[in-house]
């Protein structure tokens, strides 16, 4: 390696080291600022409430032994609704790869469906599916699994179409060319629709439990709304945001360990 490279590799990780403590600072520096125009009621603490109300709302109900069950049930809905979302998303995206007029038969129908506000679907998950887990995970599915689809079937087709040709004169097949050239090739694509996909199960569960969970972190957010408890309902948030963002490294984990 000659000295350039390894001066452009310095200059790169240390651009890294100092973006990360930027972004360090400026939350801790949110989270102060807040803690204090809530201290001096430069803002209402009861509306906005504040970092410290947030943490002992948290260690309250740790202490109540209910944190960890809400904590559990949503992050086993999310990571379930991750996983079949990503497979049916991927199986059929590979689905329509392998037979385009499928694609063009359902092109119209997943646009409509992508568009459709699922939220409006509750009430009929609730009438067939029940006031269960399994309508929280349809609700999810509904969300994610079709964004999944199209952006993976978008990245294959939108593979180097000199590449293609090139495997098409050495007479390889089209699940050869999916296998060796295709998936490859739209590597980062995936892990991109993964990193998506986290957030679009995370907004379906929380939707679902909003309307039909008795438990959970949607539930948490919905319960305090009601009572006009505002502490609770930040400290579900930020229980979200921190679930999120832990699923998010795992992925980003992943894809650096697969690169």
């Amino acid at each position: 390696m000659s000295n350039e490279q390894k001066t452009y590799l310095k200059k790169i990780k240390k651009n890294k080291i100092i973006i990360l403590i930027t972004q360090i600072l400026t939350t801790l520096l949110f989270i102060l600022s807040w803690e204090l125009l809530s201290k001096f009621n430069i803002i209402n603490s009861f509306i906005f409430s504040s970092p410290s109300k947030i943490i002992r709302c948290i260690y309250n109900l740790a202490l109540n032994n209910n944190l960890f069950n809400h904590i559990y049930i949503t992050s086993k809905e999310i990571i379930i609704s991750f996983i079949l979302g990503s497979l049916i998303g991927f199986l059929v995206a590979i689905i329509f790869y392998f037979i385009p007029v499928l694609k063009k038969f359902f092109d119209p129908f997943l646009t409509l469906f992508n568009s459709l506000p699922k939220v409006s679907l509750g009430p009929l998950l609730i009438i067939w599916l029940g006031a269960n887990t399994k309508s929280i995970i349809v609700m999810s599915l509904l969300i994610n699994s079709i964004i999944t689809i199209i952006t993976i079937y978008n990245g294959f087709i939108n593979t180097d179409q000199y590449k293609i040709k090139l495997f098409k004169s050495l007479k390889a097949t089209k699940f050869q060319t999916l296998i060796y050239l295709v998936i490859p090739h739209n590597k980062e694509n995936i892990i991109s629709s993964l990193k998506l996909n986290i957030s679009m199960s995370l907004i379906g569960v929380i939707m679902g439990e909003f309307l039909v969970s008795k438990a959970g972190i949607g539930y948490l957010i919905l319960y305090g709304t009601q009572v006009f408890n505002l502490n609770l309902v930040m400290s579900g948030i930020i229980l979200i945001i921190i679930i999120s963002f832990l699923i998010y490294e795992i992925i980003s984990l992943i894809e650096y360990f697969t690169k």
